[in-house]
Formats: structure tokens, C-alpha cells, sequence
């Protein structure tokens, strides 16, 4: 069955509400989310009713630290694949404007979740909170769930020795250039998924074509040169090396993804691709001639092939 995504909680026919759902904000659907959702599809299955995820848009840190720089870990198409994958029926995009932050954690409860998606079960986070001032706790979920007639599950930290799983220090790991520690704690590599937009095609000059995208909400990984899969739109997996950046040495520009796709020779002009960081290969560098960035760019070609070709061959 394909996730249905429904907008809202008020006014929801009757066959959209009464889920079991995992309630969070679940940017990355990291392994500390996928033992929340867990706990949902158990209860889920044990009383018969659809699996849900509950998320918010714009998610609450844009509202609360407007100038917050880029953070998001994955595109809602993302997010969408990764807990369909989960076997998760509905995803319920709850708006975070005024009335919802503004709501105290009773309130958020019994109007949201009880009133408005009629739910069955509710599974969360042992740190989350929720409500007006971050006072709701899971034990105030398990109270209000007793006197309002859903069950509440609350997972513990799934990390090894009871280590936190978090979006935070996937960002982090991220940020440090650190892609192998992020993709430990998101359960695969992260992934920029856009579309390819023209760029400037000095790269295919110079005998390395490159498929540009932009960063756009993402969380700025550290800017310099990754080995890296590509997705294509008809689900092809190619191996390649990229740079992210401002591309100093030829002119800066807005920090975008720049990626080589090995032995391929295909127009992707206005196709959406997606492409994992593999490995962090070096930082970014401004070159005093274009000879030696190409020189470097082969360099980082081989570097990236080496370490990619035990899956590609």
C-alpha cells in the first residue's frame, strides 16, 4: 500500500483517523526514529489498525530560530520513501503555525491527538517534548493517555550502551566532514536530492562533466570533495566523485553539490537525481591556475574509484 499523506488534524474522515502513530519530527529517519516507529507498527498490528507518523511543517526550529541556518537532513520525497519503507500507511503533516505552538501539552493532546486523528496509540521518544513552553514529557503522554483512552509506548535510546541517536549529531558529524558517522546513526548515507540545473559547463571543458544541483534546505555538509552514488530518475546507481562548495578557484557561487558521474554521458538537464556521500576525500581548495585543479580533480577521481569499487566493480 502506498503512504497516503494527509494535511492537518481538524475535519479528517472518519477512515484517516484512528492510527496507531509515532510522533516526532522524524527529519532523517534516523535508527532513534525507526525504534519510535517500531514501537507504532507493533501496537499497530496488535490492535488492527493503519501504522502513522506524525510530523510538522515548517518544522518547529524554522519558527523559532528564523535566521537558523540551513538544517534539514531529507526533502519531504525523502522522508516519504524512507518510512513508506518502514511499512508506514499514513503520514500525517500537522502545519506548526501559531495555534499549534501556542497550545499547551494537554491541549496539543486532547484536541490534536485524541479529538482530531482519533488515535489508537501513540509511540515516542524518551527525550521528546511537546506543547507550549516544551513541557509535555512521555510520562505526561502515558497519563494523558490512560484518562483519554489511547495506549502510549516510549522508546529508549537505541544507540550502543544506551547512546542517543539524534538529528543533531548527524548534523554535526556532517558539518565536521564526517559522512560515515552520520550515515551510522541515520542507518544509510546521507543524500541530496535535487534537480540538475545548467551551470556554466566549464567542467565538461575540461574533461569532467558535472551535474549541478542546490543545496537548498539542507544542512551544509563541510564544504570540499566526497566519492559519492548517484540515483538516477529510472534507478540506476552510478559511481562518482563531487565537490560542494562555492567552487572558489573559478569564481565563487552559491554552495552547491557538483558531482562527476563516472563512465556516463547522459543529459540530466531538469531530472532530479540523488546522491549519497560515500567518504569525505578532502577540503575544499582555491587553486592558483585551472591546470592544477584539474590535475587535483583526476586525483580525487582515482581516490574515489578506489574506494568505490568493491560495490561497483
Amino acid at each position: 500500500m502506498a503512504l497516503r499523506l494527509i494535511h492537518g488534524w481538524r475535519g479528517l474522515a472518519a477512515a484517516d483517523r484512528g492510527a496507531s502513530v509515532a510522533l516526532g519530527n522524524f527529519d532523517g529517519v534516523h535508527r532513534g526514529h525507526q525504534a519510535v516507529i517500531a514501537l507504532a507498527a507493533r501496537a499497530a498490528a496488535a490492535a488492527g489498525a493503519p501504522l502513522g507518523v506524525i510530523s510538522f511543517e515548517p518544522h518547529p526550529r524554522r519558527i523559532f530560530q528564523p535566521d537558523a541556518p540551513p538544517f534539514r537532513l531529507m526533502s519531504t520525497a525523502q522522508q516519504g520513501r524512507a518510512l513508506a519503507a518502514l511499512g508506514v500507511d499514513r503520514l500525517y503533516v500537522l502545519p506548526f503555525e501559531l495555534h499549534l505552538a501556542e497550545m499547551s501539552d494537554r491541549a496539543f493532546v486532547d484536541e490534536v491527538l485524541h479529538q482530531g486523528l482519533g488515535v489508537r496509540h501513540v509511540a515516542v521518544g524518551f527525550d521528546i517534548s511537546f506543547g507550549k513552553g516544551r513541557t509535555g514529557s512521555p510520562q505526561l503522554m502515558a497519563r494523558y493517555g490512560a484518562e483519554m483512552g489511547f495506549g502510549v509506548s516510549i522508546a529508549e535510546a537505541a544507540g550502543a550502551g544506551g547512546a542517543k541517536f539524534s538529528s543533531t549529531l548527524v548534523r554535526e558529524a556532517l558539518r565536521d566532514g564526517r559522512p560515515a558517522d552520520a550515515a551510522a546513526i541515520l542507518g544509510r548515507c546521507f543524500a541530496i536530492e535535487g534537480e540538475v540545473t545548467r551551470g556554466r559547463q566549464l567542467g565538461r571543458t575540461l574533461g569532467f562533466p558535472t551535474a549541478n544541483v542546490a543545496l537548498g534546505d539542507y544542512v551544509r555538509p563541510k564544504f570540499g570533495v566526497y566519492a559519492t552514488r548517484t540515483r538516477l530518475p529510472d534507478g540506476r546507481l552510478v559511481p562518482g566523485v563531487a565537490s560542494i562548495g562555492v567552487n572558489p578557484t573559478v569564481g565563487e557561487v552559491e554552495a552547491r553539490l557538483e558531482v562527476w558521474l563516472f563512465d556516463f554521458d547522459e543529459d540530466l538537464y531538469g531530472q532530479v537525481i540523488e546522491t549519497e556521500l560515500v567518504a569525505y576525500l578532502r577540503p575544499e581548495e582555491k587553486f592558483d591556475s585551472l591546470e592544477r585543479m584539474v590535475e587535483q580533480v583526476r586525483r580525487d577521481a582515482d581516490q574515489a574509484r578506489a574506494l568505490l569499487t568493491p560495490e561497483f566493480g
